[in-house]
């Protein structure tokens, strides 16, 4: 996606008849994202549009209620409903708890001596975690899970794996 925007999460249902929305978010950590001015909701492919934040509340440990200037009833709530919710990516650090593997974006991935790339992207999945890295200028994925991951050094900003013999064949 955009390289100045991070996806956090989505607007998963509306609630209530106010044009509150629930946000269900992968920042690690409970949080009523004090300080959030505005999200950004992609209209159309590449394309981001803010909303500004009215309010937001704690609702549990992945998901908040927020409410968006300008939507005021449940009908409006629902067209916004589904979609995916980006911030600025200089404010992700504010919101995602140390641990998150959103926190790894902008990390580098180590294979053993070779550094892969810059992490780009962090898909959060129910057995592992893809990140998406552009290696040697095209986009790859790389499953990270207990088998692979060797240490995460957060001063030095890399995440260290041992990768299965012929992984990255398939992007070369």
């Amino acid at each position: 996606m955009s390289d100045n925007y991070r996806n956090i999460g989505k607007l998963v249902a509306t609630f209530g008849l106010q044009g509150e929305m629930v946000l269900q978010h992968r920042l690690g950590k409970k949080t009523a994202l004090k300080g959030l001015k505005a999200i950004f909701l992609e209209e159309k492919k590449g394309e981001m549009l803010p909303w500004f934040v009215e309010s937001v509340r704690e609702k549990g440990n992945e998901d908040v209620y927020i409410k968006l200037e300008g939507i005021d009833t449940k009908e409006a709530a629902r067209r916004l409903a589904q979609k995916e919710v980006w911030v600025p990516e200089a404010e992700v650090a504010q919101f995602a708890g140390k641990s998150a593997p959103i926190s790894l974006v902008g990390y580098h991935l180590w294979d053993g001596e070779k550094d892969l790339g810059e992490i780009l992207e962090v898909f959060e999945q129910p057995h592992q975690i893809l990140l998406r890295i552009d290696l040697d200028g095209k986009e790859a994925l790389i499953p990270i899970h207990e088998e692979t991951l060797r240490k995460v050094d957060k001063k030095g900003r890399k995440v260290f794996v041992e990768l299965p013999d012929g992984l990255l064949d398939v992007y070369r």
